[in-house]
């Protein structure tokens, strides 16, 4: 097995890792963003709103499984390598969006349905689980130490890249397709490009280089005598770290599911044609990309945690007004409009976190303790915040219940990014070393 230098990354491993990340994304989802029609395809009811909370549950469902990925294929990762972590969760990832694309109607097996919807959301939230750490450990240890925070920012980009492109989809078949050949089989059609992808970016994947170091047996070396107990000891003196990197991707997650909820916002609540929500979504997923790689190409130059800190407050001050706006006058210009502005402001603090939170963490954890903590985050509110604001909605009435809770998650936000520790080398003392010994001085 070949091991690749930090400064032997290449376009093409940068390219093979954003596409399985991009997958797991646009997969995931895809869910929510037809969430209405797949509601009523699985799980029929007399009510609109019955058969969406059902949806949603089971859009819910896989965030359920990803903290259990994180551990399992997290702690694979690093015993083994990221490599093979990554190309494992890639063939899961895969049949997870195959099935999904293919499981007959209620109507037709009946509680089978229901139940196989399930398990594939289950299976694809397992497999990100461990995507997630794998895919930004390798990203971390490829890329050169200075450009660390752009590289690893490609592992943010390439979801909202995937959401580009499950946008694209939808604006293409809301456009193409009436309403009722759009529940029949149009929502099919958006899985069914995912998975078309597949076999070419299993076999990019194939070929990435391994960036843990293996003992000649080939498992993962350990850094002192005792793996086990390094392990724990490495998990307690990273402690903050952890805990902190919970907070902040929690607060990132209910923005990041309130935006993808557009949609659906704009149908039942705004009362607008699902295309332009699909529309809006789109600008929004659009220029957040740049966002992010500049974020994270600027976080190297002046480091992460300025970046973090006034990105986020600018995001927080300009939440409520954008609601304010769309629901005094909802149209498709205000919706955009909106959209494009939090959806640039939102994404600084992210574009410079991700490469912060994976620099303080030692290699020997440095996968399961990133999905972990990715996944924690995102199994504590990415599967319900979709459902709360559904709730909040339909028992206020009010088209604002969206920017309440989004506020009060980026205040929470706002703290644990100014409590977290800058890792940036070019903010860093001189002489303090890279890999586990940055993650030593950023604790």
């Amino acid at each position: 097995m070949t091991r690749v230098g930090v400064t032997g990354v290449k376009r093409s491993h940068v390219f093979a890792a954003a596409l399985g990340n991009a997958l797991a994304f646009y997969d995931f989802l895809t869910y929510a963003l037809f969430a209405i029609q797949i509601g009523h395809v699985f799980f029929p009811s007399s009510s609109a709103y019955g058969s969406l909370m059902l949806s949603l549950a089971t859009f819910g469902a896989g965030f359920v499984t990803r903290p259990i990925g994180a551990v399992v294929l997290g702690r694979y990762a690093d015993r083994v390598g990221r490599r093979p972590c990554m190309m494992l969760c890639f063939l899961m990832l895969g049949g997870a969006i195959g099935a999904m694309a293919v499981i007959p109607s209620y109507r037709t097996i009946g509680i089978a349905a229901p139940v196989l919807a399930i398990l594939a959301r289950m299976t694809q939230g397992f497999a990100l689980g461990g995507e997630i750490g794998a895919n930004t450990a390798f990203l971390t240890e490829a890329a050169p130490e200075l450009r660390r925070g752009y590289i690893v920012a490609w592992q943010g980009a390439s979801q909202f890249i995937a959401l580009s492109v499950a946008s694209l989809v939808g604006v293409a078949l809301t456009s193409w397709l009436s309403s009722s050949a759009l529940e029949a089989y149009g929502w099919r059609i958006a899985f069914l490009v995912g998975a078309a992808t597949v076999p070419f970016g299993y076999w990019m994947r194939s070929r990435l280089p391994e960036t843990l170091q293996v003992s000649p047996a080939g498992s993962a070396a350990p850094a002192h005598p005792g793996k086990e107990s390094e392990t724990l000891r490495s998990v307690r003196r990273h402690a903050r770290v952890i805990v902190l990197g919970v907070i902040v991707l929690a607060t990132s997650t209910v923005g990041t599911y309130i935006f993808t909820y557009i949609v659906t916002y704009a149908q039942t609540t705004l009362h607008l044609p699902a295309r332009i929500g699909f529309i809006a979504e789109l600008v929004n997923y659009l220029v957040t990309i740049p966002t992010i790689l500049i974020a994270g190409w600027l976080s190297d130059r002046v480091g992460r945690r300025p970046l973090n800190v006034w990105g986020n407050l600018a995001f927080l001050v300009a939440i409520y007004p954008a609601f304010v706006w769309v629901a005094a006058k909802p149209s498709a210009l205000t919706l955009v409009l909106s959209m494009a502005v939090l959806g640039s402001l939102g994404n600084i603090s992210f574009g410079a976190f991700c490469a912060g939170l994976s620099e303080a963490l030692p290699q020997n954890i440095r996968s399961s303790g990133f999905a972990t903590v990715y996944s924690v985050a995102v199994a504590a509110f990415g599967g319900t915040t979709q459902l709360v604001v559904t709730w909040l909605i339909h028992v206020t009435g009010s088209a604002l219940a969206p920017a309440w809770y989004l506020v009060g998650a980026t205040v929470v936000g706002q703290v644990a990014l100014m409590l977290f520790p800058e890792t940036a080398p070019v903010r860093r003392p001189q002489g303090s070393g890279t890999g586990d010994d940055l993650a030593g001085w950023a604790t």
